[in-house]
Order: structure tokens, then sequence, then C-alpha cells
């Protein structure tokens, strides 16, 4: 009976520690409880809004599209993303996500509690807790915190509350899509889409498995799993997502050891402003976008300007990735043996004032100056630093690492400030567009050697001398005034111009290149062939310098233009984007259509905010436009231009090496006009057939900077290689279907262009001499 009470003592205690462990259960589960709807109010921190995790705002890079659906290039700040859908995203990719990041995602709601427990049972040391719902909750709305376990656990909560409501707004695929366009790849690889064509230079949809476990196994860590940087380590990660893959079935073992054998094969491409295709381009086109930004009726619905840096505009363009790839082929093959050739001519014991030539010491250290004050490194140490002109000047005598443009790649060096403007001023420069006259779409664009080097845009803003170039503007106003025919004839001697005439000061009486007048009759097919300067004096001295100023004007050329007779000769500086515009008019029957770049902007959700609308006017008409086409098309039979299509003895190996792909072998109908300014500083060649119209320009940044003789100064020798070559590389495409065929010549032709039939018509016919006036 004593023990009665000690038993009920001891029950009693027992029951003291059961309803401790209820409580402290249940106190445990109100405190989760709690703290999930503390966080969920913002008590922990911002909390994004229902209709924020409708829309989630991330920064969208501006895209830019080829007219052949190619990406040439994005415009960003900080996040270089373009997203894609989950039809965009392979198979692969998805699951080998999925098997190494949260291998019961289709499982969970958001929070994978067996995970969960798994990590705080282990301290993490098997994995951890994280869902790729929480994930993308963390890189969505929740900021980095400091390394404090506290705060740590407290944005834990955060992540939770906000993957579950991401689990209820968002469809399983939809998170696995938003998870891969948020996600930071490193290089400016922000996104699947980015990071796919930065290391592998392809689309999503084109991933091999490999491919796709090497950028999935990024996902942990993108820093410490740097393709580029640590390959060896990133291989072992692409290998561990592909045993996950493995043990989840995505994947056989024999594919798995096959995969796992191969070595990671990049094909790194860093997305840059500087670097890519069609950069010239593309710093053209960010400033028509700032411009169409700026203008007050292109707004957002809220009355906001769009931001071409973090508002995903898709820009689609008229470039032709294609076409552009061969332009800047064409470009690199032609400049370098041409440099080297330049380079060959000027070393000090040829020419001790290279590259420049012809002046003297005062005016070298003159340009010098000049260069100075307009270099970036100025600028940025007078206006952003504030620096005296004195310390500027004596930083530019400091030596300096600094890395250099070669034709041979990049070259790490040591040199002065100074120095380096001297080295760049070696560098013959180019400029190149290519257009489809009917429609005035430009197909290719480049404006230099190299973007990241030379920033000077030599298509758009680098107006230089025409040259010749400039003659058939002259011989279609004497065509279309005086309806004169290729096949008539004029006296190859000197003709001058009085002073007055035409406004000009003094007599003009320009003289051939080669100095020499043949006194020989010649059609004007043959002068225009041959550029001979006299006959063009005698044309424009026809008509007067005004039509032809006129003429050239409705032909989009807005650079000045003297009405002055020299003009015939091409003194004036257009820069090839007119040139092309205007001599696409000839090829289009006399239709000018200005040059487009872009046929359409449009939102991130595909709306439409802009499209072209073609600018059209006629300038002369379709037998005028025609014959001086006929004109051209002498220039490239038996003319400057005629190495375009015929064998010829080249005596000198280092010259055969310059023009090399010569003789191209064209046999179709081309209509061109070479063009050279004086002492060699300009070449150009026009180029031309039915449905595109190609102009290269080549030349120094200085006019002083040129070839000492004609050989390797002249247009044919510059620039006309470059067009040889860009069209044998798209006559070579047969898909791009540029025109081998005639010119279209229109009907009831008034003007005769068969010179054996005009021959017979100008035959003599008896006259009375009494009815001459001598």
């Amino acid at each position: 009976m004593r023990n009665k009470p000690v038993k009920k003592k001891e029950t009693q205690g027992f029951g003291k520690y059961i309803k401790w462990f209820w409580g402290l259960f249940f106190g445990g589960i109100l405190l989760v409880v709690l703290v999930f709807l503390l966080a969920s109010w913002g008590a922990f921190g911002t909390m994004p809004t229902f209709e924020v995790l409708e829309n989630p705002q991330t920064n969208l890079a501006t895209e830019i599209i080829s007219a052949d659906g190619k990406t040439l290039g994005k415009y960003y700040l900080d996040d270089n993303r373009t997203p894609v859908s989950f039809d965009g995203l392979p198979d692969d990719l998805v699951h080998a996500l999925v098997a190494t990041e949260d291998e019961r995602f289709y499982k969970h709601s958001g929070i994978d509690a067996r995970g969960t427990l798994r990590a705080v049972a282990f301290l993490g040391r098997k994995g951890g807790a994280s869902t790729i719902t929480q994930q993308l909750a963390k890189q969505l709305f929740t900021e980095q915190v400091a390394n404090n376990i506290v705060a740590r656990i407290l944005q834990k909560f955060k992540e939770w509350v906000i993957a579950i409501r991401l689990e209820r707004q968002y469809t399983k695929n939809e998170i696995i899509t938003m998870y891969f366009n948020i996600y930071d790849f490193g290089y400016n690889a922000d996104g699947i889409r980015s990071a796919s064509r930065t290391y592998f230079g392809k689309e999503p949809q084109e991933l091999k498995i490999e491919e796709s476990a090497m950028l999935a196994g990024m996902c942990q860590n993108s820093s410490l799993f740097n393709p580029v940087r640590r390959p060896e380590l990133t291989q072992k990660r692409r290998n561990v997502v592909l045993r996950q893959m493995e043990k989840n079935e995505y994947i056989t073992g024999q594919e798995r050891d096959s995969l796992s054998a191969l070595p990671i094969k990049l094909n790194f491409s860093a997305e840059t402003h500087k670097q890519g295709l069609a950069t010239y381009f593309r710093m053209y086109l960010q400033n028509f976008m700032k411009d169409w930004a700026n203008d007050p009726e292109n707004r957002k619905p809220d009355g906001e300007k769009y931001n071409i840096y973090l508002d995903g505009l898709k820009v689609y363009t008229t470039i032709d990735s294609r076409m552009q790839q061969y332009a800047e082929e064409a470009v690199s093959e032609h400049m370098k043996k041409l440099q080297a050739e330049f380079f060959h001519q000027n070393t000090p014991d040829r020419n001790k004032t290279a590259p420049f030539i012809g002046l003297s010491q005062e005016e070298i250290d003159a340009t010098m100056r000049r260069a100075v004050r307009q270099s970036e490194r100025w600028r940025k140490m007078k206006y952003d630093l504030g620096k005296s002109d004195e310390e500027i000047l004596g930083s530019f005598e400091k030596k300096t690492e600094m890395t250099v443009f070669t034709w041979e790649g990049e070259k790490d060096t040591v040199m002065t400030p100074l120095d380096s403007i001297r080295y760049y001023k070696f560098f013959l420069r180019t400029g190149m567009m290519s257009m489809e006259p009917q429609t005035g779409h430009v197909r290719a664009w480049v404006g230099g050697i190299n973007y990241k080097h030379f920033q000077y845009d030599q298509v758009k803003q680098g107006a230089r001398q025409s040259g010749s170039t400039f003659k058939p503007f002259v011989y279609a106003t004497a065509i279309d005034q005086l309806r004169m025919s290729p096949c008539e004839k004029l006296p190859d001697v000197q003709h001058c111009i009085e002073a007055g005439k035409y406004g000009n000061i003094n007599p003009w009486c320009p003289k051939n290149s080669s100095g020499k007048y043949t006194g020989k009759m010649l059609t004007l097919k043959e002068a225009l062939a041959n550029s001979v300067n006299t006959i063009t004096a005698t044309l424009i001295d026809k008509v007067g310098p005004e039509p032809v100023t006129q003429l050239v004007r409705s032909l989009g050329i807005e650079s000045d233009i003297p009405a002055v007779p020299s003009i015939a000769l091409g003194t004036p500086d257009f820069t090839v984007y007119e040139m092309v515009g205007a001599y696409s008019t000839f090829a289009n029957q006399g239709v000018y259509v200005k040059p487009v770049m872009v046929t359409r902007i449009e939102d991130k959700n595909g709306t439409v905010l802009f499209e072209s609308v073609p600018e059209t006017r006629d300038v002369m008409s379709e037998e005028v436009a025609y014959t001086t086409v006929k004109l051209m098309e002498g220039v490239t039979e038996s003319g400057s231009g005629a190495r375009l299509r015929h064998k010829w003895a080249v005596n000198n190996t280092l010259y055969k090496e310059v023009i090399t792909g010569y003789p191209y072998g064209f046999t179709n109908p081309i209509a061109g006009k070479t063009g050279t300014t004086q002492n060699q500083s300009d070449g150009w060649f026009m180029g031309m057939v039915p449905n595109l119209v190609t102009g290269v320009w080549v030349g120094g940044e200085d006019r002083a900077t040129h070839f000492a003789g004609l050989n390797y100064g002249q247009g044919a020798t510059m620039a006309l290689p470059i067009w040889g070559l860009y069209m044998k590389k798209c006559y070579a495409d047969e898909e791009l279907g540029v025109s081998e065929e005639d010119f279209r010549e229109p009907e009831n032709m008034t003007i005769e262009i068969d010179c054996s039939r005009f021959e017979e018509s100008q035959a003599p016919v008896d006259l009375n001499i009494d009815e001459i006036d001598f």
C-alpha cells in the first residue's frame, strides 16, 4: 500500500514529459507556421506581390536579328539575356538539370520535404535541400545575405514561401524555362540561349547531350565550373551530371560511358559589343535605336521611353548573315595582303617619313598633335579625370603595356601611347556596303578591318573623295539632256573651261592620269571604261555643273557638292553609304530607293512597334538608267575593271600575291566603275549586277598615308579585289540568288546602244556645201 503513491508520482512525472513533447511538437509547428506567415507578410523583407509573381521582371537584352533569322548581336548593360520558350529547350538539357539539381521536381510543390529532412539530419553533407523552384525564387526575388546563419535561415523561409507561390502560379515547364532564362553562366552569358551561343556557338535546340550536361552542371556554380578556365574540373562535373542522368534512366549506361570519355569541345565566343559579326553595323544600329527610342511618338503604353538595353526588344534587320560573313572574309583576305605590301614599301630605309608621304616634319607633328587630342585617352583624362594638358601630353610619352592589332592576331607589347597612334596610322582602312537596289535592303556592311581597334565607321561616317566613281553621274546627265549614245565619239584632246564660266575662279584644263592625250576619237563607252578625264571635262562643259549636282542630290547624296567643273573628276567627298544608294538607282531602272537597314521592331511580347516604309522617287527614265549601265559594263569588259574577267600577265610576284583570287573568271554582265584620287589617297570600286550593288573604298586614315605609285594605289588594285572575292563567295552560295542575268532593257529604246548599228546610222551623206555654217 505504501508503494502506490510512489507509482502515481512516477506516472505523473512521465506524463509531464509527454506534455512537453507534444507542446514542443505543436509549438514547433505553430512556430514554423508563424514564421511562414511572417515571411509572407514581409516581416523578413519585402515579398513580391501577386502581380509581380505573375510577371517577374528581369533585364532583357535587345536582340538584333538578320534577314535570314540569325542573331547578329545584342544590346545590354549587365544582363545579356534573351529568353527562350520551353519548346526551345532540348529534352536532354531539361533531363540533365532535373536529374542533377532536383530529382523529385515533378513530385513536390516547391519544397522537397525528404530532401530538407536529409539536409538537416546530415547537416548538408549528403546534398542540399534547395529545389529548382527555390533556386529560381532566390534568383528572382531574394537578395544575397551576409555569411550569417540566422539571416540565411530567415532567407530560406522567404525562398520557401516564394517557391510555393511560384508552384501555384506556374506550371513545372514554365518554372524550368524561367530557371534556364535567368541563370548567369558567366562571360555575359545570362540565360541558356546566351550560354549555348557563347560556349558552343549554337542555339539551345542544337545542343548535344554532353553539351547539355556541361551547361546543366554549371548551374551549381558557374564561376567554379568554368569550362574556359577550369576545363578538367568542369569535365568531372559534367560526368557527374551524366551519371545522374543514367541513374534517373534518361540515358543508358553505355551512353553514359561513351559520353563521359569525350573531351569538352568549346566553340567559345563571348558576346560582346566589339566582337562577332557585323560589329560596325551593330554600332550604327545602336544609334538608330537610341534615336528611335527618344522619339516621343515611340513610347510604351504607360508613356515611358523604351530602354534598348533592358526591355528585350527584337530588331529585325536587312543584313543577311551569310553575305555579311562573305563580305568580312573578303575584306580580311585582301586587306591582309595589301597591308603586307604597304609595310614592305614603308620600311625606314624606303620611306623616312612613313607612313606619310609628301609631308614635312612640321606637318607630321601637326598631324600627330591632332590625333592625340582626338584620342579616347585624351578625352578621358581631360574630361573624366580633369587632368591638365601638360599632364596628358606627358602621359603620351610614357611607355605602357598594351595590346595592339596585327593581321596575325592581337599582340601584347610595351610602347608609348604616342607611338601606338603612329603605329595604327600605318594601317589601311576600308569600307564596304552591299544592297539590293529594288528594295533598298542593305545585305552587308563592313565599316573597317577590326572594330575593337578601329572604331571609325568607313561606311556611314567616313566621307572621302570619290574620284572617277563620280564620272557616271556626269555621263548620265549628258545622256539625259543631250540624248547622247554610248557610241558617240569625242576627241581625246585637252579641253579647257575658261575662268568664270561656271563660277570657277581659274581656267580648268584637266589632264589624263597618264598626263598624255592620244588625239583619238573615242566612244563614250571607251572613254568611261578607261576613265579619260578630257572627255569627262568636255561633257560637263556641254551640260554645265549645276544639272550634275541636281542629279547627284536626287540620288540621295547629302554631302556638299559645289557646282563647279572640277566635280566631274570626283573632288567632292562622299560616303560608301551614299555612293551605293546612288548607284543602285541605275540598276533599279532610274528609281532611287533609300537604303533600308531595319524592317521592323517588336517588344518582348512580339507586338510590332515599328515597320519600315520604303522611301522612293523617280530620278531618271529607264532608258537613261539602262544606257548608263551599258556604259559602265564597258569598264569590266575592256577597261580598268577588266581583271574581273580576263587573265593577264603578272610579272611581279608580290603584286600577284596582293591581287590573289584573280582572275575571278566572271562571265555574267557586270557594270562598275573604279576610282582613284590624287596621290593614290583613295581607291574605289563600285560594282553592280541586276539585284545587288556593292561599293568598296580603301585608303589610309590620313590622305598622306598612301601607296607611292599607281601599281598598288589605284582602285583596281586596292578596292576591286574585295568586290571580286565577295561576289565569288556569294555566287558559290546558290541559296542567295545573286543574279547572273542581263540588266533588263526597257521597251522602245530610242538611244542607240549597239555601236555597230550606230556607225551605220552615222555614215556620210551628200550635203550641199553652201548650206553648211562654218
